[in-house]
């Protein structure tokens, strides 16, 4: 998409598609997409047609979306590690592909906070699905061509690193790759040089850069000029204590991205984020002690599991658990703009039991969060006793 003569104040990215992502065709777009996908990933990815012969499924089974949770279940890391011990990490990675080996562009992965780090490798195709939601994303959050975009997060092999610059480049606008790596204060005194508007990082990093920026610098966040936040990989964006104090202390906006392809909106509340990519990718929650479909309705809550559509499988497989709670909504959005939103409450890793009540972590970090400034916001849990499952 050429990004010379787009009107600023246009509502979406894509015109042609995001205005009906919530439309009753929709539906019938992605069943044809997930059955020629299928098709594509059991001729040429060895991954995916081992597992599709090993549960006895075929991609004709699939006459309806619901086809797909009786055919086959949730791939979680474990499916993955289990495949790369026996293949090999490189063979594995190149076996969930459908397309040669010599077209891969760009290798990156998953943080690995639970675990080894999951590979994404990035073909051409992948990389067109990448940049394509993220522009959708950043132009949802006011980003716009010309815009320099002082990138925070972790650059080394990270998802959220060089994929989301190379993204924000493609859109239009000027990334600066500064990266956590490179510590504080450089991205600091990079920011009072170049003068970004936006500032891509964790909700986290902000919240630090709001305590280290006078004593690294000598002034406060604010002085920095920046106007949006786009913030993501943990919780905090979405806690109205964390976004009441990040984006107080930088009179910025703060937005939220999520890694099924989700970005929340401009609305004063945060309200979660939108799913931008309907078109090319199927949310699904499931029970995550029994694998059980959850029908999606306003306040369904389960592990997300996506299934990538479009592409070669570079950009992701089917019914790939995410790791992540979600909570859904599917009535509109006050904002006006369309993908149906979910939240992010957990971690299917991170869960706890308290006196049989579940807790996520996020909800006490938005406890604490609330007494800042006389606490820092830092927390540690402590299992005091043994655990028992």
């Amino acid at each position: 998409m050429s990004v010379s003569h787009l009107d600023a104040s246009r509502p979406y990215w894509n015109m042609e598609v995001e205005p009906f992502l919530d439309s009753p065709q929709m539906r019938e777009l992605q069943l044809y997409r997930l059955r020629r996908h299928l098709a594509l990933l059991y001729e040429g990815a060895p991954f995916w047609r081992r597992r599709m012969e090993r549960y006895g499924a075929q991609p004709s089974d699939i006459r309806r979306l619901e086809d797909l949770a009786k055919v086959l279940p949730p791939c979680r890391k474990q499916d993955l590690r289990e495949d790369a011990e026996k293949y090999g990490t490189v063979e594995s990675m190149y076996q969930m592909v459908a397309a040669p080996l010599d077209q891969l562009r760009l290798l990156a992965a998953t943080s690995g906070t639970t675990g080894e780090p999951t590979p994404y490798p990035f073909t051409p195709a992948g990389m067109e699905i990448n940049n394509e939601t993220f522009a959708r994303i950043f132009w949802r959050a006011g980003i716009r061509p010309g815009d320099r975009i002082l990138h925070g997060f972790g650059l080394s092999m990270f998802v959220g690193g060089v994929p989301l610059v190379m993204a924000a480049s493609a859109m239009g606008a000027c990334p600066i790759p500064v990266g956590a790596e490179a510590g504080a204060q450089r991205l600091l005194k990079i920011a009072l040089t170049f003068e970004p508007r936006v500032l891509f990082c964790t909700p986290s990093y902000a919240e630090h850069l709001i305590e280290a920026a006078p004593k690294l610098i000598g002034k406060s966040v604010a002085s920095l000029g920046i106007r949006i936040i786009v913030a993501g990989g943990e919780p905090g964006a979405g806690l109205p204590e964390v976004r009441r104090k990040i984006e107080s202390a930088y009179g910025a906006r703060l937005f939220d991205i999520g890694g099924a392809g989700g970005g929340s909106c401009d609305w004063h509340e945060y309200q979660g984020m939108h799913n931008v990519r309907v078109d090319g990718s199927i949310i699904e929650l499931v029970d995550p002690g029994t694998d059980e479909l959850i029908p999606l309705e306003d306040g369904a809550r389960g592990e997300a599991c996506v299934s990538t559509i479009i592409g070669d499988g570079s950009m992701g497989g089917i019914r790939n658990s995410l790791g992540d709670i979600m909570e859904v909504t599917l009535s509109p959005c006050p904002c006006g703009r369309s993908g149906f939103r979910y939240r992010i409450v957990g971690r299917t890793d991170d869960m706890l039991k308290v006196k049989g009540t579940i807790v996520y972590p996020g909800a006490l970090d938005n406890v604490i969060a609330a007494f800042y400034p006389r606490v820092t916001g830092e927390f540690r849990i402590v299992l005091d006793e043994p655990h028992r499952g």
